[in-house]
């Protein structure tokens, strides 16, 4: 089972050296911005990682410090959603983090605190399967650090608007858990699906999790007044939909992914991509792509539909 303590490789964004001249607030447009804290081992990453499949924009680490800078910056973009991942990695810097966030609604934005969790045992289990080094402990020891780090953030965890318990929980478990605080609107997970019409002779696509070879049906390519025209022409696509098994073939697929899709946002998947395959990825693959993608808006997913070859014929 995957770890929920993997923490992303790479340096700090922010070291902190320079102090930060103080700048005049002006009105700004509002947006939301989550501040994910809490203990080390208990699930920040992975649910910073959620965050990021909902699109927000986000940021690992920052310093408490440079917060209203930061805030101010994106106030000036079209940032509107952020999550910041903010804890005691922080050192020092991380006893301003309260202050600091009284200044976030000077800006135009709003702010929840996400809190995370987990009972001491499960987070040692998950110290000593990493071999990680708890950022507190003293001579290695890591429930000694799990002890001091609760006792810091007892005051931040007072202000939490929301506290994720994830001893028992896995990832795709956690990802449930915060689209259903956050995005109760949602029916499971939001999914991007990407249904890309190509040719077999140009090379399958490399990052097709569904693929599906449509060249049974019967080829326009000879048809004389048909042949220079594409999939996206009415001639065409009359012709592949009123002959042969066309019609039959789509209501199976149809049928199939209503299984399927639903399956995959349960694990968590955020994007789905649906190759449908002809000879030259110019005539049948595009009409079947066409075809799906609008079925599948209709039944109300967000699709975009891809051409992948056009641009070589």
């Amino acid at each position: 089972m995957e770890d929920l303590d993997r923490e992303p490789d790479g340096e700090d964004i922010n070291d902190g050296s320079q102090k930060q001249e103080p700048q005049e607030k002006t009105a700004m447009p509002s947006g939301e911005i989550v501040i994910i804290t809490g203990l080390s081992g208990a699930g920040k990453s992975w649910a910073l990682k959620c965050f990021e499949d909902l699109e927000f924009f986000c940021v690992d680490n920052l310093l408490p410090a440079l917060i209203p800078k930061f805030v101010q910056l994106c106030a000036t973009s079209d940032l509107n959603q952020i999550a910041l991942v903010i804890d005691i990695r922080g050192r020092r810097f991380f006893k301003e983090l309260v202050s600091a966030l009284k200044e976030i609604p000077e800006y135009g934005f709003r702010y929840q605190i996400l809190y995370m969790d987990a009972s001491d045992a499960m987070l040692v289990r998950r110290y000593s399967e990493t071999r990680r080094k708890h950022p507190l402990a003293r001579r290695g020891r890591v429930l000694e650090g799990i002890q001091i780090e609760r006792k810091q953030l007892e005051e931040i965890k007072g202000l939490a608007d929301r506290i994720i318990e994830t001893t028992n929980l896995t990832p795709n478990q956690l990802k449930r858990e915060i689209t259903n605080l956050f995005f109760p609107a949602h029916d499971g997970f939001p999914i991007n699906i990407n249904v890309v019409a190509f040719g077999f002779k140009f090379g399958i696509p490399l990052d097709a999790d569904l693929m599906f070879d449509v060249r049974f049906l019967p080829n326009p390519y000879y048809v004389e007044e048909l042949q220079s025209l594409t999939g996206n022409n009415e001639a065409v696509k009359d012709y592949v939909m009123k002959k042969g098994p066309t019609g039959e073939f789509l209501s199976r697929l149809y049928s199939l992914l209503e299984f399927l899709i639903p399956q995959y946002i349960q694990e968590g998947k955020s994007s789905l991509t649906i190759a449908i395959g002809c000879t030259g990825g110019k005539h049948r693959s595009i009409v079947l792509a066409n075809e799906l993608a609008r079925y599948l808006e209709n039944t109300g997913y967000r699709v975009q539909a891809e051409y992948r070859d056009l641009k070589i014929h």
